[in-house]
């Protein structure tokens, strides 16, 4: 099942668990406008090559929307409608007062040179500077983009409309991004964790640890894990994989990875197939790489205790019927990996007041957002008798669903 189906699918079962009105349902799941432009640029060789740049505005019932732009050869609107979508509950299971938006370019990064990715970038600001705002929708940094990406999107978008810091977020310090915004991700899948261990009278340091997908919210999760006396066994990446089930020693693993640009000929580790990660003995399995990595396939062969979603769409619905009858806790994507666009909320704040705070701040409030944002999520499982995969989507769903009506657009 693909992802905008799955999430059609889990928003379903909200609204019916919620008994939300059929109308207001119906409105909920229509996007509030999808955009496509074309992005013509002169190449460096001064030939014309032409891209499809995307942007899918979800929702503003509660705020401006917010969202990722990806730059990857599959980018198409069935994928990004539904992370739009995902946005949307991301942000009310956060409480931060946001809608969701996602975007992309249908082009390889890795095809380009920086020059071209300048072009193309200032050319999907001019078509879309219009429809997107301070006040309407911040885009952000997702795959094949970073903070270089958002610095031209800030300073096209400037040209227009005047100095817009808080029109991204994810920039550079230097240009108003916060400090804390780049381990944000990985630090809050951490309180995350520790949030949902606490339940069950558990710590992160007498706990082993599989994290599938080694970037950067994979790395920063390990290391604040390793910090906190936990035992990460296993570690993935797209270059390989390595085990120790005495701990690897993750700061040294990282000084090897930047060195040398793979996990692997790690002294103080064995090499595994990756492929065996996700089913590696271990208390907590965190996917932090690419959606639908458990399925039907593989999850009966799932040893974890505890999975932590820190990637969008790890579980596919099947795998989810299947570990559950297993017992199997899964902490879902829409709060563990809220991190990263709480820290964004947090800029864009900054960036408004044009006040800047210290990272020690910004930890303290997003530790304080991820925790209360559990126990929101765990009222919910109590109220409707639900799982948490549920309790997130009815948490959301129903903050969208009342500010809408609130609104009175459903009339």
């Amino acid at each position: 099942m693909n992802a905008l189906a799955a999430t059609k699918r889990n928003f379903r079962q909200a609204a019916r668990i919620l008994g939300l009105d059929s109308k207001i349902e119906k409105s909920l799941l229509i996007p509030f406008r999808e955009i496509k432009v074309e992005c013509t640029i002169p190449k460096d060789d001064g030939t014309l090559v032409s891209y499809v740049g995307f942007r899918v505005q979800h929702d503003n019932a509660r705020g401006p929307m917010k969202g990722g732009i990806r730059y990857h050869p599959e980018v198409d609107p069935d994928e990004v409608n539904a992370l739009a979508q995902l946005m949307t509950w991301k942000t009310a299971v956060a409480d931060i007062p946001y809608g969701g938006a996602k975007g992309g370019i249908g082009c390889n990064p890795k095809d380009l040179s920086v020059s071209e990715l300048e072009r193309l970038t200032r050319v999907f600001t001019q078509k879309i500077h219009d429809l997107i705002g301070v006040n309407t929708d911040v885009p952000a940094p997702d795959m094949g983009t970073n903070a270089q990406t958002m610095t031209w999107i800030l300073d096209e978008y400037s040209k227009f409309h005047g100095h817009s810091p808080a029109i991204v977020t994810g920039k550079p310090i230097d240009l108003g991004g916060s400090l804390g915004r780049e381990p944000a991700t990985g630090r809050g899948v951490v309180y995350a964790t520790e949030a949902l261990l606490a339940e069950y009278g558990k710590h992160i340091k007498d706990l082993t640890f599989a994290i599938q997908g080694f970037g950067n919210v994979g790395a920063w999760a390990g290391k604040l894990i390793h910090e906190r006396g936990g035992k990460v066994v296993a570690v993935s990446d797209i270059t390989g994989a390595v085990k120790n089930p005495n701990g690897l020693d993750i700061p040294a693993l990282l000084s090897h990875k930047e060195k040398t640009g793979k996990l692997i000929d790690f002294a103080g580790a064995d090499v595994m197939n990756s492929d065996e990660l996700l089913t590696h003995e271990c208390d907590v399995l965190i996917p932090c790489a690419l959606g639908g990595v458990l399925n039907r396939e593989n999850a009966d062969n799932v040893k974890a205790k505890f999975i932590i979603e820190a990637a969008n769409h790890p579980t596919d619905p099947d795998a989810d019927e299947i570990l559950s009858k297993k017992g199997v806790v899964i902490l879902p994507d829409i709060y563990a990996n809220a991190g990263g666009v709480t820290v964004s909320y947090f800029e864009w704040v900054q960036n408004i007041q044009g006040f800047m705070w210290d990272e020690e701040k910004v930890n303290r409030e997003l530790k304080k957002y991820m925790t209360r944002a559990f126990h929101n999520l765990k009222g919910m499982c109590h109220s409707h008798n639900c799982n948490l995969r549920m309790g997130a989507f009815t948490l959301g769903v129903n903050r969208v669903a009342r500010a809408t009506q609130l609104r009175g657009w459903e009339a």
